[in-house]
């Protein structure tokens, strides 16, 4: 990658020339962050973007998701090898039993998806439930239901929303505190990320953007999505936010330093996305960058940290696409 004034300024550059909307940071050692916010946060009523605005972050949540996990790892709660199977009991039967924790954090449970993310746009109606029912785990029960298992456990890597929902569901389950508090407890509060969390799409906060299904129109998500997020997405964060939390993983605040190694070694080559996977992070193709990356109606961004030169960096927008042309600007391996 790039030197940090370089990233700046083209990514900077980028957004102008796209008419960007969202946030932009960038921090480097010994140098002040470059954070800028570009268009609206609420275009209907002309209320503008700021550095400090929330968004929400999709897929990136992700990666909160397996700090949980490896929190309760740490802690003895639960292991890679934990079976799934004794923790579900008669729910999900289609569900293998030889599924693990680690084929869920790693993407090779072979388990079916509740959202076919090979076919359609990113702005489909997906989800057949209502979205208002989607408010806890638990509740995620019935949809994650019916979809019969596609592959053997460990055979193969295949990109599954609904292995990371199953994640909460476990995570919940082992340590008796439900989802959106576990990470609150595990993640949030030790990295700092006081403006993070899992609004509901209802009741949603002043400061909180909303996701625009395009880069022009003010039709919103608000019809795409659970009314709460949850283990495969739906957090709401800030710049500064995901800065405090690269910041604070790295210095194994969150997880030891043994579990942070075990969550972010890339395991998967993936040829589509010309990066690597671990178990809930992203890798550079051949850097040693670590990456979070979230798309959906409304929603799309990055943010990573170089442990080598110990830049981080967040590009987040509150359209479906609107991210991908600024990150675009900079060269990643």
């Amino acid at each position: 990658m790039t030197s940090p004034h370089d990233t700046t300024t083209a990514l900077h550059d980028a957004a102008l020339d796209a008419g960007f909307s969202g946030v932009i940071r960038v921090d480097a050692p010994d140098a002040e962050p470059f954070a800028r916010a570009y268009g609206s946060a609420d275009r209907a009523r002309g209320i503008p973007m700021t550095v400090d605005s929330r968004c929400l972050v999709a897929s990136i949540g992700k990666g909160f998701t397996a700090l949980a996990v490896g929190a309760l790892i740490d802690d003895g709660v639960l292991a890679l090898d934990t079976p799934v199977r004794p923790l579900l009991g008669d729910d999900l039967p289609l569900v293998d039993d030889a599924v693990t924790v680690d084929h869920l954090l790693s993407h090779t449970s072979g388990i079916g998806d509740y959202i076919d993310e090979t076919t359609g746009s990113i702005t489909d109606y997906v989800i057949d439930r209502p979205l208002h029912e989607l408010d806890n785990t638990e509740a995620f029960i019935p949809v994650l239901d019916g979809h019969p298992q596609v592959s053997t456990p460990g055979e193969r890597f295949a990109y599954c929303n609904s292995g990371f929902v199953l994640l909460a569901l476990i995570a919940e389950r082992a340590s008796s505190v439900p989802f959106h508090e576990l990470v609150q407890q595990k993640v949030f509060s030790p990295a700092g990320m006081t403006s993070s969390g899992y609004p509901r799409t209802d009741d949603m906060p002043g400061d909180l953007a909303l996701g625009y299904l395009g880069d022009t129109d003010d039709r919103t998500n608000v019809l795409h999505l659970p009314v709460r997020g949850n283990g495969d997405g739906g957090a709401a964060t800030t710049a500064r936010d995901l800065h405090s939390f690269w910041a604070a993983l790295f210095a194994h605040r969150i997880v030891s330093e043994r579990t942070l190694r075990t969550l972010t070694e890339p395991l998967h080559s993936v040829d589509d996305e010309e990066m690597r996977y671990g178990r809930g992070f992203w890798r550079g193709w051949e850097s040693e960058t670590v990456l979070l990356e979230g798309y959906d109606a409304g929603v799309s961004g990055r943010t990573w940290h170089d442990p080598v030169s110990g830049v981080t960096g967040t590009v987040i927008a509150n359209s479906s696409e609107g991210a991908w042309s600024v990150l675009g600007a900079i060269e990643w391996s």
